[in-house]
């Protein structure tokens, strides 16, 4: 009985820490699905561009992998800003963004991932700090620190987002843009450059995500494809837009996937999302923070 104690509490810590990472993974999709209407699938090859830039300054330079990831998210900023600006000329201006914007980031999704097989091959990729192998022992339960750091980090990151959604006008004009345009429009705000601000901050999140990413496991090109319905489902899980919502969903669907890991297997694990996800739609549709 204290066995299966120890594994389930220390399977419900690391199942939180992972959790802290999906969240961050998440935010980018919560702000442009969520906020903007953009079914921005190419998201997860773009968390994994930021892991391969992290992975060339550090192994070239030794430059922190965190340290990689907030300086990144200045360019990746500006490449969401014009990948905005490319969508809302060729599909929203037209009205065909439902269908033919989502083969836009289709498109985006499997160029990025060729180019840096291209570039990378198809090897797993690592990063080297002094973080990634010490854990901190409390009792029975683990601590690693190179899971630890990251969460903090998402922690942080989420914080800031909400601080800024909700105490600036910039941010409050985001968070209205997808509910009413003409509104917005009258409190003096254009309303696609409102969203290009808000894509590009979705974009500049990958960068983060990305450096947390190759921090907790080792990368290749392709595996960004594993996280596609992972992230959707946290997403509608916990509130579209809601970004407190996207943190509880994330941790839910971590804990979750930990526990099963531990004691069923993790083959079992990959269903868990989905399985919260269908749950959420019959209990409550629009999620847990989202309005009813």
């Amino acid at each position: 009985m204290g066995q299966f104690a120890g594994l389930l509490l220390d399977s419900i810590v690391s199942g939180v820490l992972v959790g802290g990472f999906y969240a961050a993974m998440a935010v980018g999709i919560s702000i442009a699905f969520g906020m903007l209407g953009i079914s921005n699938i190419a998201h997860p090859a773009l968390i994994l561009l930021g892991s391969f830039i992290a992975y060339v300054l550090n192994s070239q330079f030794g430059w922190d992998p965190i340290l990689v990831g907030v300086l990144a998210t200045v360019p990746f900023y500006f490449l969401g800003t014009l990948l905005y600006s490319a969508y809302e000329i060729a599909f929203e201006r037209r009205g065909t963004q439902l269908i033919r914007g989502l083969a836009f980031f289709f498109g985006l999704l499997f160029i990025t991932e060729v180019g840096l097989q291209l570039v990378f091959g198809v090897d797993y990729r690592l990063v080297e700090t002094p973080y990634i192998g010490p854990s901190y022992n409390i009792g029975p339960v683990s601590l690693p620190v190179r899971m630890l750091i990251p969460f903090l980090a998402s922690v942080l990151l989420l914080i800031g987002l909400q601080v800024f959604f909700m105490r600036t006008f910039t941010g409050r004009a985001i968070m209205a843009v997808a509910q009413d345009k003409f509104a917005l429009q009258l409190m003096g705000a254009a309303p696609v450059r409102v969203k290009r601000i808000a894509f590009g901050l979705s974009t500049a999140t990958a960068a983060m995500a990305g450096a947390f990413l190759i921090i907790l496991q080792p990368v290749e090109p392709s595996m960004g494809r594993d996280y596609i319905g992972r992230i959707f489902a946290i997403c509608v899980l916990g509130g579209i837009g809601s970004l407190p919502g996207t943190f509880v969903a994330a941790v839910i669907v971590g804990v979750a996937e930990s526990i099963t890991a531990t004691f069923y297997g993790p083959s079992w694990s990959p269903a868990i999302a989905f399985g919260f996800l269908l749950i959420a739609l019959v209990v409550r549709p629009a999620g847990l923070f989202g309005r009813a």
